[in-house]
């Protein structure tokens, strides 16, 4: 689920595998419940979660496919993944190194594929183009997005977001990587797509955060904040604990989320 998998994407995640795949948060079981019943998921057919980051995605569903492949750019990333899968006793996943500029590669084909967080950093149309001939009839896309903290919706996350800009060079954003969905909607897109029948669906909850996993989740995005910050990282880690503490004393914090999901078929 790597923020990244495009081809000129390499090395925006590296370092953060660690803090990736303990802070960032999964899916939520009706998710999960609906994607089975959707595809029919019975145990039979092959997973490919593009962008699969430390395996958020692809863990949760390998159990009900034959053969899952995880790919990602950042071999820091699978290494990660693979500890994750061996401590679940997950079998039936293999980690792959590769970018969405790689497809269609020789993978072969799959009843679905998936990209969780990820497919915002893709050449879509060549990479829709690319999946056209490696998704089984009857299979589909999957893509699945959250604001994850990124687009803060309460005090407490405005006050993050009011450190961190403070404690960052002036020019940090002049380094950002641009991502294509800053132009045209995922959904149409899709429409004008191979996988034209497209279904949405947004689920609604709450999230909880400690300081501890709201700190370590800056950690683990595409901005390397922990190489920006340098020496004041403990300076800025007390600021956001002590500023967090006056907003909510307990330290246990909610976040509203808005998942929306995407899933696209060709008929």
């Amino acid at each position: 689920m790597t923020d990244s998998l495009g081809s000129s994407r390499g090395g925006l995640f590296t370092g953060t595998a660690w803090h990736y795949a303990r802070y960032r948060p999964g899916y939520p079981a009706a998710f999960f419940t609906d994607l089975v019943a959707r595809f029919h998921l019975d145990g039979t057919g092959r997973l490919l979660d593009l962008g699969c980051g430390t395996g958020q995605l692809t863990l949760p569903l390998a159990e009900h496919v034959t053969e899952a492949f995880g790919m990602d750019p950042e071999p820091e990333m699978l290494a990660e993944a693979a500890r994750q899968a061996r401590a679940a006793h997950v079998t039936n996943v293999t980690w792959t190194q590769g970018s969405s500029a790689d497809l269609p590669g020789e993978l072969g084909r799959f009843r679905l594929v998936t990209m969780g967080r990820s497919f915002h950093w893709m050449d879509r149309e060549r990479v829709l183009a690319a999946l056209d001939g490696m998704v089984d009839p009857g299979g589909g896309l999957v893509i699945a997005n959250d604001s994850c903290l990124v687009r803060p919706a309460t005090e407490w996350q405005h006050a993050i977001e009011a450190f961190q800009d403070r404690f960052l060079p002036t020019d940090w954003r002049a380094g950002s990587p641009n991502v294509s969905d800053a132009g045209e909607p995922h959904q149409e897109l899709l429409t004008r797509s191979p996988f034209r029948h497209v279904h949405r669906q947004v689920y609604e909850f709450t999230r909880a955060w400690t300081i501890e996993q709201a700190i370590g989740y800056l950690y683990s995005t595409s901005l390397p904040l922990r190489r920006l910050l340098g020496d004041r990282r403990p300076a800025f880690e007390q600021e956001v604990t002590d500023a967090l503490l006056a907003i909510e004393p307990s330290g246990q914090f909610t976040e509203p989320v808005a998942l929306e999901v995407l899933t696209a078929t060709k008929r």
